[in-house]
């Protein structure tokens, strides 16, 4: 059994991966205690080979079972080791190509190796916990509502049917018949639980206002007229950490990341040689100022305001009051 994974990403893991064996010496006693996952003609594959491996292509992998992940990448592993020896066999390892190829893997691996330590070694599960912790503290739960509906086209129509549930009738089998909203029709108008803001006002307002069991009379939208029968109410829990962390460790690092990049971008002398590019990036650095100077005047303007009202402006993030 083969695995292939060889896209433009895959081609470019590959000459990833063998810029690290070939540039990176390790001491004896590390390479010593490395698993060893395969070998290709007495060339090893370690288990640091496939943890790079899993970086570049781990995206196309899916939810795979992690046995079967492990047995993918390390068939990857092989193929690039065959691919590598092939192009050795063919002399390919010298010539501009293969240098120019070298070295953007050479200041990738580097930017990769310190984006690991001084970017996301900064952002830690206890960094993330403490920010969790106190966002949480000042969130309350909200409310949701469970309701059922049925939608018709015509005010009259919606009194018809208002009529026949006064007498008795079933609300989920009046909706399968007649209700325009096909996403919900057939479960018997049955919309789920839903909080504030996810339906439009009118709809929400209405549901909102009826207690557990009631029928609302016609309610008008830019939809139709419908008929809204509330089946039950909560209180929607808040996160748990482990739901949210992942979501609050890509924000943190990708904020980071943008620290860290802004403040070398104000220590290194860049020049933009190209034209075009220039031109674009000269455009952009403009509107960017422009748009900076408006926000100052904004806030100057506010606080002048607020000043003049006799109220106490507030500090600026991360001033202190003395």
């Amino acid at each position: 059994m083969t695995f292939s994974l060889y896209s433009a990403a895959s081609r470019s893991a590959l000459l990833a991966l063998s810029l690290v064996s070939a540039t990176l010496v390790l001491p004896a006693a590390v390479m010593a205690e490395e698993k060893i996952m395969a070998t290709v003609d007495g060339k090893k594959i370690t288990e640091a080979d496939l943890k790079l491996a899993e970086f570049e292509i781990g995206g196309d992998l899916g939810n795979l079972p992690p046995a079967t992940k492990r047995r993918v990448l390390v068939e990857y592993m092989i193929e690039n080791q065959l691919f590598a020896d092939a192009a050795e066999a063919g002399k390919l390892s010298t010539g501009k190509d293969y240098e120019d190829r070298l070295s953007y893997w050479k200041r990738r691996a580097l930017r990769d190796t310190f984006f690991d330590k001084s970017v996301k070694g900064d952002v830690s599960d206890g960094v993330a916990k403490a920010f969790y912790d106190d966002q949480i503290k000042g969130m309350k739960p909200e409310e949701e509502v469970q309701a059922r509906h049925i939608l018709v086209d015509t005010e009259d129509k919606a009194k018809e049917i208002a009529e026949k549930l006064a007498k008795g009738g079933d609300f989920a089998a009046l909706a399968k018949e007649n209700s325009k909203d096909p996403g919900s029709k057939d479960d018997g108008g049955m919309l789920g639980f839903f909080g504030r803001g996810q339906m439009v006002p009118a709809f929400e307002e209405a549901a909102y206002r009826l207690k557990k069991g009631e029928l609302s009379p016609p309610v008008k939208s830019q939809f139709g007229f419908h008929l809204i029968k509330l089946e039950d109410r909560r209180e929607k829990k808040l996160p748990t950490f482990d739901e949210v962390k992942d979501r609050i460790l890509n924000s943190m690092i990708q904020k980071k990341a943008q620290e860290v990049a802004v403040a070398l971008r104000s220590k290194a002398k860049i020049e933009y040689i190209d034209p075009e590019v220039k031109k674009l990036a000269e455009e952009q650095e403009k509107a960017q100022a422009e748009q900076k100077q408006a926000m100052e005047a904004q806030i100057k303007a506010q606080i002048e305001k607020m000043e003049k009202d006799g109220k106490t402006p507030p500090l600026a993030p991360g001033a202190e009051k003395k």
